[in-house]
């Protein structure tokens, strides 16, 4: 995760990957890699037909159906935000905080990325006044905004976005014409599915939508890339999907053949996938919010996490402690929390927030044991809390934190 200026902490150009489940791969998926190793090849652009089938199917049995022609799918979801923002054009807008990967992306194609403040309930949706407030002073300025990247279920945060606010920001959206990419890489994540609505933009706002999924939120390995977008019906919809296959077809983002048949497997969702996704979700979410505890009873704040396998933390409260160890901002906040915790506590200032903002992303996959032994023996204890490489990681991460809050009380 370098920074560019180690001296003066310049601007942040490239953020941490998604936070990993840390978990053996399923040896069922394994198998049908395995069984497709020897295919040389590469899927078409966009995907083949077998694949496009599985990705349609996945989308029908979460209420957002569609026919392969309005479907894409490629090496991950950078490769699909780069060609959606290269077609759509215009300034991108974004939340803040969101994904440490969104703005680079525009950045690479020479366009400005606008960071939109988010409500404290909001997860990875701008507040509806700011979003107002900033297309109007852009379009005053002589910008163009027209894109707006947004995620209900959120990386940094972990939140999910409340039904009402999301409708009010949409709202703000339609009316000062701007399209949406919706981030659904962790939908699939909801720690506690019965009591939490998640409510994809694309049901609100069915033709200016486009859904953008990375397997690697909870089917697929992440160094296995593949993702899919689910394009909007009618005419729009079709010349939109048409050109970001001309930009894939350009940039030659294939899915490898061996990677598109685990990926056409796990979108069908047998029942190995689904048991191994419910395990990891739940695992995940009981080390989360043991995690949450931790960080709150040391004095930071936290919202409780509601998806996903990371955790948003705001140390502020702790300043003078931090302030008497050199602390001064966030990637020096990094650097600290890294080397005491002996795991990536990755600043906010990777996620779009102020340099100044003492704030961290914090995994689980490091909560769960330093080998793929010791993580697998977590995903299938009745008591995962109990196990002595989870109890020791969280340990230290309890008194990380306490100390923090003993010195700013001294």
């Amino acid at each position: 995760m370098p920074r560019t200026d180690p001296e003066g902490h310049g601007p942040v150009r490239f953020g941490p990957a998604l936070p990993e489940d840390g978990l053996p791969v399923l040896p069922e998926l394994a198998a049908v890699l395995a069984a497709a190793a020897s295919r040389a090849g590469v899927e078409p652009v966009g995907g083949g037909p077998a694949l496009l089938e599985a990705a349609c199917g996945y989308g029908d049995r979460r209420g957002l159906p569609a026919a392969p022609d309005r479907v894409a799918v490629a090496p991950g979801a950078p490769a699909l935000l780069v060609a959606l923002t290269a077609a759509l054009g215009g300034d991108v807008l974004v939340p803040r905080p969101c994904a440490a990967w969104w703005a680079p992306y525009a950045r690479v194609l020479g366009r400005p990325a606008f960071h939109v403040p988010t409500p404290a309930e909001g997860g990875g949706v701008p507040d509806p006044y700011a979003l107002l407030e900033t297309v109007r002073r852009l379009r005053n300025e002589g910008g163009d905004p027209r894109l707006l990247v947004l995620s209900v279920a959120d990386d940094p945060t972990a939140g999910v976005t409340p039904p009402e606010l999301l409708h009010e920001t949409l709202e703000a959206a339609v009316a000062e014409g701007l399209y949406l990419v919706s981030d659904e890489t962790w939908r699939d994540t909801l720690h506690d599915p019965h009591a939490t609505v998640l409510l994809s933009p694309a049901e609100m706002l069915p033709d200016r939508v486009t859904v953008v999924t990375d397997l690697a939120g909870a089917l697929l390995p992440p160094g296995w890339p593949a993702a899919v977008a689910r394009f909007p019906a009618g005419e729009d919809g079709n010349a939109l999907h048409a050109r970001v296959l001309d930009i894939l077809t350009a940039l030659d983002a294939q899915v490898a053949a061996p990677v598109a048949a685990a990926a056409g497997y796990a979108l069908s969702e047998p029942e190995p996938v689904t048991a191994r996704v419910t395990e990891a979700v739940r695992l995940h979410a009981r080390v989360a919010a043991a995690a949450h505890a931790a960080v709150v009873a040391g004095g930071a704040l936290a919202r409780p996490p509601s998806c996903g396998r990371h955790l948003y933390v705001d140390l502020t409260p702790l300043a003078p402690a931090l302030h008497a160890r050199g602390i001064g901002d966030a990637q020096e906040l990094e650097e600290f929390l890294s080397a005491r915790l002996g795991m990536p506590a990755p600043g906010g200032h990777r996620f779009g927030d102020e340099l100044e903002a003492p704030r961290v992303r914090l995994s689980t996959a490091p909560l769960l044991g330093d080998t793929p032994a010791l993580r697998a023996e977590a995903l299938t204890s009745p008591a995962p809390l109990e196990l002595p490489q989870v109890r020791d990681t969280l340990n230290r991460l309890t008194a990380a934190f306490a100390e923090l809050r003993d010195d700013t009380r001294r």
